[in-house]
């Protein structure tokens, strides 16, 4: 009799949680923003679009995609509940007018994501770099190496294994906002590069960080740097990475 009591609460308690997300993401809108300034465009950000839409189509979350810097009006992103930068490189924005639009709104309480080649995106806009966290440096060659979950218990993290060996880029990154919360690092054991002893040397001891998210100016912050093979979208675990970074976004903790 306990026993079937037991999985009863446990039945009621699952369906409570999954309800409560479904009606904390279902129907709400994010724009999926891609635009690439002058210089290198990566060959990944359809596949990167394509995942993230048919994650949202799975959670039944609107989108819209978009490279088109006019977006970028106050009018338009009050539409959205969170932006994300698929693969968005470079510089971004026009006009002060939508680089002003963009602080405000994320300054406005919503949620701000990106993933890879996000963190190369306006490196002379010293705010911006402390919105995504941190600024690309470099990256050794595309390689296998090992991720470590850091906090299992973000959404982004949940359906990780403690250690995972992708095949990737490995972005560094400096100018790290110190208020970040890192949720996953790079073994820099697993790496081989002949320049790392140069940066980050002993900076992180022997790991350097890749996924983070934190509260940022009023606004929720997630970033992930892998990304890099357009192949990689296609992988459930890493879908399920996206998938958590996007739902935290939206406010699913």
């Amino acid at each position: 009799m306990k026993k079937q009591i037991f999985f009863i609460l446990l039945t009621l308690t699952w369906n409570t949680i999954v309800f409560a997300q479904e009606t904390t993401v279902k129907g709400k809108r994010i724009l999926i923003y891609t635009k690439t300034g002058e210089g290198y465009v990566h060959a990944n950000i359809a596949a990167s679009v394509n995942a993230i839409q048919e994650i949202c189509d799975k959670e039944q979350i609107r989108y819209d995609v978009s490279d088109n810097p006019e977006t970028m009006t106050k009018e338009n992103l009050e539409k959205y509940d969170a932006l994300f930068f698929a693969n968005a490189s470079n510089k971004v924005f026009e006009t002060q007018t939508q680089r002003d639009a963009f602080q405000a709104y994320c300054r406005s309480g919503k949620g701000f994501g990106g993933i890879h080649a996000a963190n190369t995106v306006e490196r002379d806009w010293p705010w911006f770099v402390q919105l995504i966290g941190g600024k690309f440096v470099r990256h050794p060659k595309y390689q296998a190496f090992d991720v470590l979950v850091v906090d299992p218990n973000h959404p982004s993290t949940q359906p990780l294994p403690k250690r995972w060996t992708v095949e990737d880029e490995c972005y560094l990154s400096d100018q790290l906002n110190p208020d970040i919360h890192i949720l996953m690092v790079a073994d820099l054991n697993t790496l081989e590069d002949d320049k790392l002893n140069e940066y980050p040397g002993n900076t992180f001891y022997q790991s350097f960080p890749l996924v983070w998210c934190h509260q940022f100016e009023g606004g929720r912050q997630w970033f992930s740097a892998l990304g890099h093979d357009p192949e990689f979208y296609k992988d459930p675990v890493f879908r399920a990475h996206i998938r958590g970074g996007i739902l935290w976004l939206l406010g699913v903790e």
